[in-house]
């Protein structure tokens, strides 16, 4: 199984780049894993939220295949305890899903048309974090899972 770790915006900035970086390359051990760093569309400054949603969505779309395993990362989604990822994460490999894809959307969310095709809607918090935070979380809470699998000493529970 591969996991893909998808975010709208910017690139990692650099007080977070380090920490991501470790976590991924962490992750490796266990699954192939890649980052795509999806670039806000052109002129997102002058579309409305609906708008820049739609573009958001369209370009989804297009990178997604019909085998992939979506998970949405929203905030009305399904929260779950590192162990529950753990379960998750392994039920998805017995399944022998070829590409899980853990998706971060853009600053106002993800459009409607993406979380109708999403496999899985999940929230890490009833908290808002900065999108650069939540790509470091989420590496964390993958490796963290990786590790309960395995069942190393990494996670404390």
């Amino acid at each position: 199984m591969k996991v893909h770790l998808w975010s709208i915006g910017k690139n990692h900035e650099p007080h977070v780049k380090l920490g991501i970086e470790d976590f991924t390359n962490r992750i490796s051990k266990y699954f192939k894993v890649e980052w795509n760093i999806i670039a806000t569309p052109k002129n997102a400054g002058l579309l409305n939220e609906a708008d820049l949603k739609k573009k958001e969505a369209e370009i989804i779309m297009n990178l997604l295949t019909k085998d992939d395993y979506l998970v949405a990362l929203d905030e009305r989604g399904k929260q779950m305890s590192s162990e529950a990822l753990a379960g998750f994460i392994q039920q998805r490999a017995n399944e022998s899903i070829k590409r899980v894809v853990f998706l971060i959307g853009g600053a106002y969310g993800i459009d409607e048309a993406v979380l109708k095709r999403a496999d899985y809607k999940w929230s890490l918090s009833q908290l808002v974090f900065p999108h650069q935070l939540v790509r470091l979380i989420l590496a964390e809470q993958i490796y963290r899972a990786c590790t309960i699998l395995r069942n190393e000493k990494y996670h404390h529970s």
